[in-house]
């Protein structure tokens, strides 16, 4: 049996999706909002199984990965995240590369040898990587407004992700994906499922017009902090928030913290995109915090700890 376990933002499509128009294969999908990145937990498998792992920290399904490995699964694992050590296995593929301007469907690219690259560029551009996307497009020889569509694909796809539940998603990342999987091009896709487009595209317009009026609750001269109420919109946009802010203002760092009704906030941070480091590294600090070095978060900040969290933010970018 063929297991794909994917994240549920447009990096983890767009990479899932260019391998399944490699190689079309019947799998059983396992995937769920972005901040569900426990994802190895949900997965029973046994010495004919093959496992696909994309997008999630290798760091934080280590356990139940040995589990999988111990049992005589195949893995394949593809991240940009933080790994730490990785199992020594002959069961185990690996490609792992946590550079800030690196993310998973750009490294499914590389190994598919740009076999579908417009999907590679709009999960690229989904993860925030406008530079990186954009040369990753030369190749296509796009108009601007032609690249334009891609970005806006990409982030469309990216704000699906957000939410604290399904629930607060328009479209669950399996019925995204299997979407998407069906257009060997992504402008395919988007001139032709017009209906998931524009779900997308007036969803988030609408969801960024509230968080543009939302509340700054701290800004200096290297960091801004906004905070969101807990409502279904500020779960869908907290994090395409934060790419917003980061590139209107490269210099700072971002924080977005969204209220989740139980004296904790969920919380996104953005490094400055001119130097994009440390954001995982302020969020590891605090428990359920995690993410790469140019974007992270903490799932659960307890309320008691906001004034903690702004000052090791503040001082790591001072």
């Amino acid at each position: 049996m063929q297991i794909d376990c994917f994240n549920g933002d447009a990096d983890g499509i767009c990479a899932l999706t260019q391998l399944r128009l490699h190689k079309p294969i019947e799998s059983q999908l396992i995937s769920g909002v972005k901040r569900d990145i426990n994802l190895l937990s949900r997965v029973d498998a046994g010495p004919q199984d093959q496992i696909t792992v994309l997008d999630v920290s290798l760091d934080k399904n280590r356990k139940d990965l040995n589990r999988l490995l111990h049992t005589g699964a195949a893995v394949f694992y593809c991240d940009h995240h933080f790994a730490g050590d990785i199992p020594d296995s002959n069961n185990l593929q690996t490609i792992i590369n946590s550079s800030a301007d690196v993310c998973t469907s750009l490294l499914i690219n590389k190994y598919l040898d740009g076999a579908f690259l417009d999907w590679a560029v709009v999960g690229t551009f989904g993860d925030n990587l406008k530079r990186s996307a954009t040369i990753l497009a030369k190749p296509l020889g796009l108009s601007s407004e032609q690249l334009r569509q891609l970005e806006k694909l990409g982030i469309y796809l990216n704000y699906n992700g957000y939410g604290a539940s399904l629930e607060d998603l328009y479209f669950h990342p399996d019925a995204l994906f299997q979407r998407t999987v069906q257009y060997s091009s992504a402008f395919d896709f988007i001139n032709e499922d017009k209906e998931t487009f524009g779900v997308l595209e007036e969803g988030y317009h609408d969801d960024m017009r509230k968080a543009d009026a939302s509340d700054l609750i701290y800004d200096n001269s290297s960091v801004s902090i906004y905070q969101l109420p807990n409502q279904s919109w500020a779960r869908r946009v907290s994090g395409v928030f934060g790419n917003e802010l980061a590139n209107a203002n490269p210099n700072k760092a971002h924080a977005v913290l969204t209220e989740k009704g139980n004296d904790e906030l969920l919380v996104s941070v953005r490094a400055p995109l001119h130097n994009k480091y440390g954001a995982d590294e302020v969020c590891r600090q605090f428990q359920t915090g995690g993410g790469r070095a140019a974007a992270a978060g903490i799932n659960a900040l307890p309320l008691d700890q906001i004034d903690n969290f702004i000052q090791t933010l503040s001082d790591y970018y001072q």
